[in-house]
Parts: structure tokens; C-alpha cells; sequence
């Protein structure tokens, strides 16, 4: 039986809901990409709208989110910083649960506020914002990526 391993982990936020807040282009958006590049250990990839809604208020090219590929030792250490300190920091934690997982073993977690990392001080933080992490498997089921994740010690509520 071949080792499979963890490829990559793509992390994601949504900050169009902030947009309404006077100012967002100058003073919000700066603080939340210093807080995003903070957590993850490299400066995010803009996202654009592409197109405008004006019930949202947002134009064509407006940043609406912000995402990081990682892999390779940033990997291993957001992985470990996740697992060790962040995840045991949210309240009434009891495990990720395996429904989580697609069909190909990939595991998608959503994190309701990112001041779970030791990073970040809360009381120098304007807006509270989530995140949303996938972990990005070799393995072609979801029970290989589950035993994978055990393995990786991610912890997963037993099924």
C-alpha cells in the first residue's frame, strides 16, 4: 500500500460582508490582509467580484476575498500551529466531524473567527472575520483521508 500525504492547504476568507464599513479600501482591508499574512505565514492572493451587484454595493474587480495555497514547510507549519494551539483554543471543541470530508478524502473546515491563533491580540483587531481551510489529499477515498488525518493527528470525532 502506497503513503499518501497531505498536498497542500488552501485557505480562504470572505471580506465582501465588511465592504458596507465606511473607509473599507483604507483602513480595513490593509489590517485584515496584515492579520490574514500573520496566520499563514505569506501575504494572500486578492480576489475580485466579478461583477457588480449593487444590492451588495460591490463594483467589478472589488476585493471580496482573499486566499493563500500553502505548501511544503508553510504547510507543515500552519498544519501543526492549527492543530496544537488554534483548534484546542475554540470553545466547546470536540473534533472536526468526518462528514467534512468530500469523496476524494479533501477535508474543508470553516473557522468562525480568526482570533483563535496566538497571533493575533483581539483588542488591536478592528473586525473579527473566519476562515475557511481544505486540506487537499493524494487519496482517492474518504476513509484513506480520514485515516490519513488521524494519522497527521488532526482531531476528528469519532464516527
Amino acid at each position: 500500500m502506497q503513503s499518501h500525504r497531505l498536498t497542500k492547504i488552501v485557505v480562504s476568507s470572505g471580506v465582501g460582508k465588511l465592504r458596507s464599513n465606511v473607509k473599507f479600501d483604507e483602513s480595513i482591508l490593509p489590517k485584515i490582509v496584515a492579520d490574514f499574512s500573520t496566520i499563514v505565514g505569506q501575504k494572500p492572493a486578492p480576489r475580485g467580484a466579478k461583477k457588480s451587484i449593487a444590492t451588495f454595493k460591490t463594483r467589478t474587480g472589488d476585493v471580496v476575498g482573499l486566499v493563500a495555497t500553502l505548501r511544503g514547510k508553510r504547510m507543515n507549519d500552519f498544519l501543526s500551529r492549527l492543530v496544537n494551539v488554534a483548534l484546542p483554543r475554540v470553545r466547546d471543541f470536540r473534533g472536526i466531524d468526518p462528514k467534512n470530508f468530500d469523496s476524494r478524502g479533501n477535508l474543508s473546515i470553516g473557522i468562525k473567527e480568526h482570533t483563535i491563533f496566538p497571533e493575533i491580540n483581539p483588542e488591536k483587531t478592528p473586525t473579527t472575520f473566519g476562515l475557511q481551510v481544505t486540506f487537499t489529499t493524494d487519496t482517492k477515498t474518504k476513509e484513506e483521508g480520514i485515516a490519513l488525518c488521524r494519522k497527521l493527528g488532526i482531531p476528528l470525532k469519532k464516527a
